[in-house]
């Protein structure tokens, strides 16, 4: 299987059928020379195709239906032999059901129109970007058959002697072609017919292709070489390119390029850097591993050359809805291993595309039938985004449109048929009305046409219908989801209103014991904090916001540490109430930040949810309890402190000695 991942160095030979047929007289085919670009159109016989074929040696000929070279399965077979040895045949509309080479053609976006000379193009085209199945006929082991060139027949008085040269040439010959292939490090397996004087012939059988055979064929002096690759059960198919599964790809561009690669269960695959790379080694890298169903960016908007890769490989895109931050790209990458920064842009780019995604592709998974490719149906779900139940009706239409288009495989002829054949086509020659046969020939030529047209028409409805009924299913999710924001937003609505009228009651002071206020002005509001810690304060000043006078109610002021005290006097409250005791350390920072603090029995509150309010008076008169204890406090601590003095002095007197105190 080929491993190549570009044309850009590769001959292509596009091949259509002009006019005629392979299985009557002298076709003639429309060829299309391509090395990345056109260079050459022209219309050949299909002798001189061949010609031309065995002489430029180009690395794939491409066309929409192989039974344009070849009448049937052995001609097929007749038709690869006769190809040089690293010329492919490739059939780009696929394998055993090929698709219609338009269909193909506008799907990986290369210009098409129903002339032949157009579809040469377009399957050259195609067949340069990898796309299709290699027609093989023909595995990679050779045998070479080293036999007698000559007759022995009579020889006479001479024949003897005749019969052992020639048997001993064989065996010569023999002895030196497993000796090249001994040199040239290939397995071979040797059967050989010993006669009178040496070898009737020796056949080896190579484990190797015809290209890498060291010895030429062809007949020398007494002996001839033929060397022929081991056919197959059958005409197989394989892929055009080796490639692992479909992926995710994230490129993160620039002066270094970087990509990264995550399978469809979000497993981190690969990663690679390059300073000097361009595009096209680049897009070489991405496939030879994987195939990309979307391409992923950690900016928005997509830069202009990710934009470029995507489009080259049809798949679908993603952004971010703003640039990817710096420490979420190392979160989700930390279990995978980068060389450096633009690696792990790439890499979290398309980690964080499969995320977004990971629960599309476990519905999907969890609706295929179990002979379904998982990841081709996965690839159409995102790249067209559209539902598993669209994707499914449209293959098995498309199987089923395939097949009809396609038909079954020309049966094989029986040697009784290919003699009738003949004889009707000489007597066709022969007959004078070969013109009204020709007459009936168009006629019929007409007439197919004519339901080819309705066929398509039919299909092109049907494909508009199908993408009405998968517009229609888009809309009404949408319409769902809407309706479901609507209840969403109408019950958030409502709480709100019962908030509302819950608040009025407070402010119209209906409360027995706010009887005695006549206006709302003599209230003040008192902000909750559940707990005397920094994550409780913080949090009520994210809710309703603490500012400077405010009067502050903590309902647990409890278990306080230095920390937390500063975090609260930053806010510069006007009143601290109390429920319970208060930390030593608590205290001692409030009073000498002089925050008044008293106990919230000294206050009536009344309480809504998260709001309440106070009487001004109660808070004033709280105030004023406060500065009166703080006086006392201060008083007491200037007292004490001039009582420590008096004692540290006398202390001091009295350890000194007398002589000193008599000198002084």
């Amino acid at each position: 299987m080929s491993t190549r991942t570009d044309a850009l160095d590769t001959l292509v030979y596009g091949v259509d059928v002009q006019s005629g047929d392979v299985r009557g007289d002298a076709p003639a085919y429309a060829l299309c020379v391509f090395d990345g670009e056109p260079v050459e159109r022209a219309s050949v016989s299909y002798h001189k195709l061949l010609r031309r074929i065995q002489t430029a040696e180009p690395d794939l000929i491409a066309t929409d239906n192989m039974y344009e070279l070849a009448a049937d399965k052995d001609d097929l077979v007749r038709f690869l032999r006769r190809l040089p040895p690293d010329t492919t045949l490739v059939q780009v509309t696929g394998d055993e059901r090929p698709e219609p080479l338009s269909r193909v053609a506008n799907r990986h976006g290369v210009p098409y129109d129903s002339d032949p000379m157009s579809e040469a193009e377009a399957a050259a085209r195609l067949a340069a970007r990898n796309v299709g199945a290699a027609v093989r006929a023909f595995t990679d082991r050779t045998t070479v058959k080293v036999s007698r060139g000559r007759s022995i027949g009579k020889g006479g008085s001479s024949e003897d002697r005749y019969t052992r040269r020639i048997h001993g040439h064989v065996k010569t010959e023999a002895r030196r072609v497993g000796s090249a292939l001994e040199e040239a490090g290939l397995d071979y397996e040797r059967d050989v017919t010993e006669k009178y004087g040496g070898f009737s012939n020796a056949v080896f059988t190579v484990e190797a292709p015809v290209s890498e055979i060291p010895v030429s064929g062809g007949r020398s002096g007494d002996t001839r070489i033929e060397i022929e690759p081991v056919k197959r059960d059958g005409v197989d198919f394989e892929p055009l390119v080796t490639r692992r599964d479909r992926v995710f790809v994230g490129i993160d561009p620039g002066t270094t390029t970087a990509v990264g690669i995550v399978d469809l269960d979000g497993s981190p695959l690969e990663t690679w850097h390059s300073r000097t790379a361009d595009m096209a080694t680049v897009i070489k890298w991405i496939i030879e591993r994987g195939r990309p169903i979307l391409v992923a960016a950690d900016v928005t908007p997509m830069p202009e050359t990710v934009e470029k890769i995507r489009r080259s490989f049809d798949a679908a895109a993603w952004t971010p809805a703003r640039d990817l931050p710096v420490d979420e790209k190392l979160h989700r990458t930390r279990n995978a291993s980068t060389a450096n920064d633009h690696e792990r842009d790439a890499l979290g780019a398309a980690l964080f595309a499969h995320d977004e995604y990971a629960d599309t592709i476990q519905r999907v998974v969890e609706k295929l039938p179990p002979d379904v490719d998982r990841e081709a149906v996965v690839g159409e779900v995102i790249a067209e985004e559209t539902t598993v139940e669209a994707v499914l009706r449209e293959r098995a239409e498309s199987t089923a449109e395939s097949s009809s288009e396609s038909g079954a495989e020309p049966p094989e002829p029986s040697p009784e048929q290919v003699h009738i054949r003949d004889l009707e086509t000489q007597v066709e020659r022969l007959q004078s009305h070969v013109e009204d046969l020709k007459v009936r020939l168009d006629e019929k030529d007409s007439t197919i046409e004519d339901l080819q047209n309705r066929l398509s028409s039919a299909k092109r409805e049907e494909r508009t219908e199908a993408r009405s009924r998968r517009e229609v299913s888009k809309l009404q999710w949408e319409n769902n989801r809407l309706k479901g924001e609507l209840e969403e937003e109408r019950r958030a609505r409502e709480d709100l209103e019962a908030k509302l009228e819950r608040l009025k009651e407070l402010w119209k002071l209906d409360h027995s014991n706010f009887s005695d206020v006549d206006q709302a002005g003599d209230l003040t509001s008192v902000k909750m904090i559940e707990k005397f810690t920094v994550e409780s304060i913080e949090a009520a000043d994210e809710a309703f916001g603490i500012a400077t006078g405010d009067v502050v109610y903590l309902r647990d002021a409890s278990g306080a540490g230095r920390r937390t005290a500063e975090r609260l006097i930053e806010y510069e409250p006007g009143l601290v109430l109390r429920n319970g005791g208060i930390s030593d350390v608590a205290d001692r920072l409030l009073f000498e930040h002089k925050v008044p603090v008293a106990s919230a029995d000294l206050v009536t509150i009344q309480e809504v949810d998260e709001l309440a309010v106070a009487r001004e008076a109660d808070v004033t008169a709280a105030i004023e309890d406060w500065e009166e204890r703080a006086r006392e406090r201060l008083h007491s601590k200037n007292a004490a402190m001039v009582d420590q003095l008096i004692s540290e002095h006398r202390a001091d007197r009295r350890d000194a000695d007398p002589s000193e105190l008599l000198d002084s």
